[in-house]
């Protein structure tokens, strides 16, 4: 009895169905896929979901749940349903990051049909974008401008991005070619501003490549003139011009007259072998110094000029250029006089074409204008010459390089007593006037002079040099 109930019982328990994966897996296999149109980024794209079996024909009423990637993670975007075609829709609005505009549907499947899952990426189309440039019209050389970027999309939205600023400069009588002057990023608002201090007149321009969401962008052109700092000198009705016309220097470098004493370097004395310096001349290499420093030009600039003088005077022409540079005294140039050339009639650098050019310069191993027999004393290195043009030198052959300005003086550039501002300035550190109108452009260093305060403390002090 026992042994039929256990065979009896053992039938029933076969007959039974058994859940197993070999069931799941005999369900029915679905596919799942999405699409979409194209869009620019906040505009709103419809996506197309469609559930189908293996015969491609549509599921209707099937639940498929929507989801968007967030960055790090899938999220919930919405649940549709289809319809007799197996077919859903739902919008979703584009993002500007192509990242996040990937979406997944997900069909859960029942007992007949196995769930599947379809991923898409809506593609993103790039708006059109607008560079806007905002630049003063105006800036005194040495100032700061402001350079103004705005970057926007054609729905106003701002675009934040790399843009690479421009510029072309007018060091001489025309621009140079664009270059890139730096790169910056602007911010969330699509703005980003950069100081510049430009030296010359300038074009700026702004140019940014595209971003995910926005096409790339140039800006207008936009122009800053760059001004004089300084008062320029307003010459007298009728007053010649320098015969020669040299380029201006570079401009000014630090604050200050900001003068510079060195050895002289090797490229400058070959400069000058041969034309301000040869064999037999009373100082050598050694015994010279070239000193830089920053002037006020006619014009009102300040710029950078260099001279060579005696080792022995150089604390007499740092005091004079850093007082003359503070009172904003004008020098018309400042080259080397080896510019010039050879001069077989002086035996020396070309004094004639320095003076022509309204040049101010110092040491020139050269025999003296008009007189032939006789060294200059420029040969030594402790001679400036200021401003020649205007106060002109009258000389055994004649007044060199103009008669016009034996008659005129001028309260900034020409003078013709030792109660002028600038000759009282170059007594106070050690320059004597010493041939007067005879020769006003001329000034001796004074080798050992004392500043003024120490002199004045001795009691020592002339009219000329307190005054």
């Amino acid at each position: 009895m026992r042994r039929t109930l256990s065979v009896l019982l053992g039938a029933v328990l076969i007959a039974l169905p058994v859940p197993s994966m070999a069931a799941e897996d005999a369900r029915t296999a679905t596919g799942t896929s999405v699409s979409s149109t194209s869009a620019r980024s906040g505009e709103t794209a419809p996506l197309a979901v469609l559930v189908t079996d293996p015969s491609g024909a549509g599921l209707a009423s099937r639940t498929v749940r929507l989801a968007r990637w967030s960055g790090t993670q899938w999220e919930a975007l919405t649940t549709v349903r289809t319809d007799a075609a197996g077919r859903a829709s739902a919008p979703i609005v584009v993002d500007r990051d192509p990242q996040l505009n990937r979406v997944r549907a997900t069909h859960e499947g029942d007992a007949s049909y196995a769930p599947s899952t379809g991923e898409h990426r809506v593609a993103l189309v790039r708006r059109s974008s607008t560079l806007a440039l905002t630049a003063p019209a105006e800036v005194a050389d040495e100032s700061r401008v402001q350079l103004k970027v705005r970057w926007s999309a054609d729905d106003g939205s701002a675009v934040s991005g790399p843009v690479v600023i421009e510029r072309r400069s007018k060091k001489g009588g025309r621009y140079d070619g664009w270059k890139p002057l730096t790169t910056v990023r602007t911010d969330a608002e699509g703005r980003v501003d950069v100081l510049r201090r430009p030296r010359w007149n300038t074009r700026w321009r702004v140019r940014a490549a595209a971003v995910a969401w926005a096409e790339g962008s140039r800006s207008p052109v936009r122009a800053t003139r760059n001004v004089a700092p300084g008062k320029a000198v307003v010459m007298p009705k009728g007053a010649p011009r320098p015969r020669i016309k040299l380029p201006a220097q570079r401009r000014a470098i630090g604050k200050g007259a900001n003068v510079v004493v060195t050895k002289i370097p090797r490229k400058v004395w070959r400069s000058m072998v041969g034309r301000s310096w040869r064999k037999g001349c009373p100082v050598g290499r050694s015994g010279l110094r070239l000193v830089r420093t920053n002037y006020w030009a006619f014009d009102g600039y300040r710029l950078r000029g260099s001279m060579v003088v005696a080792a022995g005077v150089t604390s007499n022409f740092v005091g004079v250029f850093t007082e003359m540079h503070r009172e904003k005294v004008p020098v018309r140039a400042m080259y080397r006089v080896d510019r010039f050339g050879w001069s077989k009639k002086l035996g020396g650098a070309d004094d004639y074409r320095s003076m022509a050019a309204d040049n101010t310069s110092v040491f020139n191993c050269r025999r003296v204008v008009g007189n032939p027999s006789a060294r200059s004393p420029h040969s030594y290195g402790r001679s400036l010459d200021l401003n020649p043009w205007e106060n002109p030198f009258r000389s055994r052959h004649g007044v060199v390089p103009n008669r016009w300005w034996t008659s005129h003086d001028h309260p900034r550039v020409a003078w013709r007593s030792r109660s002028h501002k600038v000759v009282r300035m170059m007594a106070r550190h050690g320059f004597r006037w010493t041939y007067g109108t005879g020769d006003a452009h001329h000034f001796d260093a004074i080798a050992g002079h004392r500043p003024l305060k120490k002199l004045l403390e001795s009691r020592a002090c002339t009219t000329d040099i307190c005054h």
